[in-house]
């Protein structure tokens, strides 16, 4: 996974899967869109005015934990 955000032009994208042909995009609504793969598997998120959707502390610096059931 990784996560990359342009502030030139202001959009974030999450990679759930690299290497991965998108083959097909959907746009929810109001700036946010899900990228899919051939058998329509999701493989990116984009988001679209960042800024106005996420505190600027949350835009300096990235983390996320991946919790694994025991």
């Amino acid at each position: 996974m990784k996560v990359e955000y342009d502030p030139k032009h202001d959009v974030m994208n999450i990679e759930l899967a690299s290497n991965i042909p998108i083959t097909e995009s959907l746009e929810l609504g109001d700036g946010i869109i899900l990228d899919y793969s051939k058998d329509k598997k999701i493989v990116s998120i984009e988001l679209l005015g960042v800024k106005k959707r996420l505190p600027s502390e949350a835009l300096e610096a990235v983390s996320f934990a991946v919790v694994k059931e025991s």
